[in-house]
């Protein structure tokens, strides 16, 4: 299935994390889903080891969007959107 765009979903920790952004960096986290990863997820950084299956992307010097890509329904889903160090 080739998808124009993929709409963006969000795990109940992944919302949690959103919540607890500036909102400088709320409005960041909307441009990268909306202009990068919604047009071509594959444009992330694929991880590997225990999250081999995921992408990354960079939102500041240490928050991250992780998420995953279900092609077959063109869905993209946001795991987490903040850091992870200190967790």
């Amino acid at each position: 299935m080739v998808c124009q765009t993929y709409q963006i979903e969000f795990t109940k920790k992944a919302q949690k994390d959103v919540q607890q952004l500036s909102p400088k960096l709320k409005n960041k986290l909307k441009d990268i889903l909306r202009n990068k990863i919604a047009v071509n997820p594959l444009s992330g950084k694929a991880l590997l080891g225990d999250l081999k299956g995921y992408y990354s992307v960079r939102l500041s010097f240490q928050d991250r969007i992780v998420y995953r890509i279900e092609a077959d329904v063109c869905v993209v889903m946001v795991i987490r959107a903040k850091s992870h160090y200190g967790d």
